[in-house]
């Protein structure tokens, strides 16, 4: 498949899964019954990120943001394409909630030391998180499982992050955490077969379950007016273990940043 038109599947499925995950559960009781919010935002971001993990080379991605807002705080948060999280309960600092997304695929020609290996699928994900946030700082969990396309295993991801309130009324969000990933996953994305090592010149290389990266980040968003948000986002990952040792790792060290723009508006009943 042409990479443009991969592309363009991929966002039309991000844009839906969003989308339905904003329908589903923001609902808020209200004394006639249920009733769906009637504030929302609504925009996009591009995204500079390498090619794939481990690629010292980099590209643009445009991605939609859709969500709803619910008493000025969104139940949608976007922290990455594949973990896009769905808060469903929050009771005194608690939150709990579902976990959706696209996890992207990688093709063989993203970088030179993958051709010969095959294309990898991408699809949709999904799972659960959890939360706890105590004073300004929040412990998180996030776990999320492909459902289609290849088997690609799961992805476990946990950390702190806090939301730091600046003046002109620009919040920050902080966040350092690392990733661990399943067997599957480590293979699909770190390993290389006995078969593709023929094919590529490669050394076969078993990548096996484990902790693949460490991270920060920081985010900013900047409102520009009552209804427009600028976002900016920042994040440096390290490879370590099994992954930092694969022979297609160009680069240990992993830089992702990027700028988007909101507009938020009320649905009339």
């Amino acid at each position: 498949m042409p990479r443009a038109q991969r592309y363009a599947g991929i966002l039309g499925n991000i844009a839906f899964g969003v989308v339905v995950v904003g329908l589903v559960a923001p609902a808020r009781a209200s004394g006639s019954g249920w009733s769906w919010p009637t504030e929302w935002q609504a925009g996009g971001i591009v995204v500079g990120t390498p090619n794939y993990e481990g690629s010292r080379n980099y590209r643009a991605i445009g991605l939609p943001i859709i969500a709803p807002v619910v008493s000025g705080e969104s139940r949608v948060q976007v922290k990455a394409p594949d973990d896009v999280r769905l808060r469903l309960i929050s009771l005194e600092g608690f939150e709990l909630g579902a976990v959706t997304g696209w996890r992207f695929g990688r093709d063989q020609d993203d970088g030179a030391r993958l051709r010969g290996l095959g294309d990898v699928d991408g699809g949709l994900a999904l799972g659960g998180y959890a939360a706890y946030r105590f004073g300004m700082v929040s412990a998180f969990a996030s776990y999320s499982h492909q459902a289609t396309g290849d088997e690609t295993g799961g992805l476990l991801r946990f950390g702190l992050e806090t939301r730091i309130p600046m003046s002109g009324r620009m919040t920050l969000t902080a966040l350092g955490g690392a990733t661990w990933a399943s067997d599957d996953y480590m293979q699909s994305y770190f390993g290389v077969s006995a078969a593709q090592a023929t094919r590529t010149g490669l050394s076969a290389y078993s990548a096996s379950a484990g902790i693949k990266d460490v991270h920060v980040g920081l985010n900013a968003e900047l409102p520009l007016a009552d209804v427009w948000t600028l976002r900016l986002t920042g994040r440096y990952a390290r490879l370590v273990g099994d992954a930092a040792d694969s022979p297609i790792v160009e680069r240990q060290d992993q830089l992702t940043g990027g700028v988007g723009l909101t507009y938020k508006f009320s649905l009339g009943r």
